[in-house]
């Protein structure tokens, strides 16, 4: 997948991209993620990009030039196009789930608009017909940090990013409830040990109780997952009529 990222502070990206799992990926050609300084592209000799707004207010504006040349670059003179997925960073935009994330990984190339100051001319967003993303409801001050985080959230629903899709799918929220508690040897720090049953090699009984583990978890942090979970009760259909009867028996203690 390519991946294009328009920003006036490109050095932020620096590290993230590449190290670790994301640098990996780029590394083996999956990702091609190509940052373009939007400051690169205006025709102010200042190397200005933004204007006080319209109508008055405080804050400044992103203009249009720059960030139309940059895209031109991208995808030609002619490059407006409905086939083409250019996203927003906005605190006003869809929150990012697993469905957007799904979709937006099967694409083979995307463009990513970081804002700044008070935004962007909202001629640029309506032209090019961008959809407008957020990864929540507060505001930052650029949309740097969230491309970054939808990068790297999208990625592990590429093939090959993390090995096996399982990896993806298998975390926490994803499956409805948040992940089981974790443990690694030694099996005895200070007196602190790890539950017996993660030991014992009883596959059937470490699922089990690794999902009434979950099950706990999320009803301490996250209640509002747990009540979701409870219409479809994923990950509970191979399960013993005995072993459903335990999980709703905790559920009922919960």
């Amino acid at each position: 997948m390519k991946i294009n990222i328009l920003t006036l502070f490109p050095e932020m990206f620096n590290g993230v991209f590449t190290d670790s799992i994301l640098g990996r990926a780029r590394e083996k050609g999956i990702l091609d993620i190509n940052i373009l300084n939007i400051r690169d592209f205006t025709l102010d000799k200042a190397k200005k990009v933004d204007d006080t707004p319209y109508g008055g207010g405080a804050g400044m504006v992103m203009f249009c030039q720059p960030i139309f040349s940059a895209l031109e670059k991208i995808y030609g003179l002619e490059g407006k196009s409905k086939n083409k997925k250019i996203l927003y960073m906005s605190p006003r935009g869809k929150v990012i789930n697993e469905n957007i994330l799904r979709d937006l990984a099967v694409e083979e190339e995307i463009t990513i608009l970081c804002g700044h100051y008070e935004g962007v001319d909202q001629r640029v967003l309506e032209y090019w017909d961008m959809e407008e993303v957020s990864i929540g409801d507060y505001v930052l001050t650029g949309g740097e940090l969230p491309a970054m985080v939808l990068v790297d959230s999208m990625s592990r629903f590429i093939p090959d990013v993390l090995g096996t899709m399982e990896s993806a799918t298998e975390e926490s929220i994803y499956s409805g409830l948040l992940e089981y508690d974790q443990y690694t040897k030694p099996f005895d720090f200070k007196g602190l040990k790890v539950p017996e049953v993660l030991k014992g090699g009883n596959h059937k009984a470490i699922k089990l109780w690794r999902l009434e583990n979950s099950i706990r978890r999320t009803a301490k942090f996250r209640r509002d997952l747990l009540d979701k979970w409870k219409i479809n009760k994923t990950g509970t259909e191979d399960l013993t009529k005995k072993e459903k009867n335990n999980i709703e028996k905790i559920l009922m203690e919960l």
